[in-house]
């Protein structure tokens, strides 16, 4: 499609998601983002509502009691002429899978580390799936306001631990206490920051020289003439900016600051969408399908129900990939290929929604429709394109559910139902005579307490708990057939399953047990995950 004013629309969006350890921040600056992207006024308040509230992108009653994020949540925003889709992820690692799903709707990601502790292990394992998908990632420097490891060494464990080019594009004046600012590399500029009551309103700004006589001033004595050596090294030595490599993933662009203060956030958002990436191309039965074909093309990658209580409706989260997407257009149903019409888009922010008429490449649409999309659907107006599944992880843990009594059962097998469509948990039916109750399957214990308190809250049912003596699954070859197995050739506390597309699966109670097995049945081939899907 050559129409200029489309190929503009696909140029200025901007669509990415913020990875970090837990406690490194990510919160905090998708907040700070919010604040000076003017989509908020007042750090902790929707600007539409003027009031006070908990962060915006936590927007389910169990983030606000325990101070987590547990779920992905939308916040698009204007900036600089560009329109910013900013993917929040949760923070928790049993929520790894739902993190995952953001990563493949993003064209760019920021990576925050705590300055105090530097690289961690959540962080790492994110950065090597960002790595694996080819997405470009800029790097915060986070909690300058505290006393921090020296930036060099920061760089350079970025540097070894990542394997990946790091050009710091910003540099700190001090840390703690002393932190006064940053010195922007590329414009040669410093920016002296003033702190503000609790960080609340945007920090103020002084821009001054790098040799101005104030900046001594400003500095413990003996820290000024070091500080000019550094910028004076890294100008002569290290990794230098290109553009083509950020985009390659070969140089993540490293900026410092602080979220709590808003040191440094405005020069994140100003570079982020000077050079984050556009929308991009996306494989399609190894076929690359641009942004730019004249033909709509999406895929779901989220599920939730209930966002708002007083809709109570299921909203299905959709990347639009290619063409316009325009309210009321058919598409293929991807199970029947039969048309569906995708009558009521949804615009959102966080939990707050309103209509949405069009959408283009890199947007992110809610949809509210009758027809349940799985996460994985490609919606098409062209047949022939199909993109990749995504992955779904093994579960780890364990455990049989059950409602107590008889009187909210109804209430128990819907709100179960709709936590399977949303992937919060995953379930499977043992293959005994007389088992009924399902058991469920979680990456961690955190997605079993989710599961419970939504259906508690959500949905008025009385479910319990009860922890299963497995702690590893594998799937068989679609082919395999139950009837083939006994119980002396599975071996003790070794149980066979469906899982909810009817494949079969094989639960053991111990690692030993599955290395056991194995060397008995070598004829057998057991996969971590479905064959359906790919590892991730």
């Amino acid at each position: 499609m050559s129409d200029p004013a489309f190929l503009a629309e696909i140029a200025r969006r901007r669509t990415f998601a913020i990875i970090s350890h837990p406690d490194a921040g990510k919160t905090t600056l998708t907040e700070k983002l919010l604040l000076y992207g003017g989509a908020i006024q007042l750090a902790g308040s929707v600007r539409a509502r003027r009031d006070h509230r908990n962060t915006t992108s936590d927007w389910m009653e169990l983030e606000k009691e325990r101070g987590i994020s547990v779920s992905s949540t939308l916040l698009q925003f204007d900036y600089g002429g560009c329109v910013i889709n900013l993917l929040d992820t949760p923070g928790h690692k049993d929520f790894s899978e739902d993190t995952y799903r953001v990563l493949t709707a993003v064209d760019s990601v920021i990576m925050v580390i705590d300055a105090a502790k530097g690289i961690e292990e959540r962080t790492r394992k994110l950065f090597e799936i960002c790595r694996l998908r080819g997405i470009p990632i800029f790097t915060f420097m986070n909690k300058l306001d505290r006393p921090a490891r020296d930036p060099l060494a920061l760089l350079d464990e970025l540097e070894q631990a990542m394997g990946i080019g790091a050009f710091p594009v910003t540099w700190p004046l001090g840390s703690g206490a002393d932190f006064k600012g940053v010195y922007d590399r590329l414009t040669s500029q410093l920016h002296l920051f003033e702190r503000t009551a609790h960080g609340k309103y945007r920090a103020p700004t002084r821009v001054s020289g790098i040799h101005d006589p104030e900046i001594q001033a400003l500095l413990p004595p003996g820290l000024y003439g070091p500080w000019l050596e550094e910028i004076e090294m890294l100008s002569g030595a290290g990794t230098t900016f290109d553009e083509e490599h950020v985009m390659a993933g070969l140089i993540t662009p490293v900026l410092f600051g602080s979220g709590m203060t808003n040191f440094g956030v405005q020069l994140l958002l100003d570079y982020f969408v000077q050079y984050g990436a556009p929308p991009q191309p996306r494989q399609s039965n190894g076929i690359a399908i641009r942004p730019d074909d004249p033909d709509f093309s999406g895929f779901v990658f989220k599920v939730q129900a209930n966002m708002n209580p007083r809709h109570r409706d299921r909203l299905t989260f959709v990347r639009v990939c290619s063409g316009k997407f325009v309210k009321d257009m058919v598409v293929k149903d991807p199970e029947t290929a039969k048309p569906v019409r995708l009558s009521y888009p949804q615009k959102l922010f966080g939990q707050d929604r309103e209509s949405l008429e069009i959408a283009y490449p890199g947007d992110i649409v809610g949809l509210v429709t009758h027809k349940a999309f799985r996460i994985g659907d490609t919606l098409s107006t062209r047949p022939d394109i199909r993109y990749d599944e995504i992955p779904r992880f093994p579960p780890e843990a364990f455990a049989f559910v059950r409602n107590v009594g008889t009187a909210k059962y109804k209430q128990f097998r819907d709100g179960l139902d709709q936590l399977l469509q949303e992937g919060v948990i995953q379930a499977f039916s043992i293959q005994e005579p007389g088992q009924t109750v399902p058991l469920l399957g979680a990456v961690g214990q955190l997605q079993f307490d989710v599961a419970l308190y939504r259906l508690q809250t959500e949905y008025g049912a009385e479910p319990r708990l009860e922890t299963a003596p497995f702690n590893q699954i594998r799937w068989f070859d679609p082919d395999t057939k139950l009837e083939q197995f006994t119980d002396d050739f599975l071996g003790s506390g070794v149980k066979l399953a469906l899982d909810v597309r009817g494949q079969l699966v094989i639960l053991f109670p111990t690692p030993w047990a599955v290395d056991y097995f194995q060397e008995k049945h070598p004829r057998l081939t057991l996969h971590k995950v479905s064959p359906h899907s790919q590892t991730p």
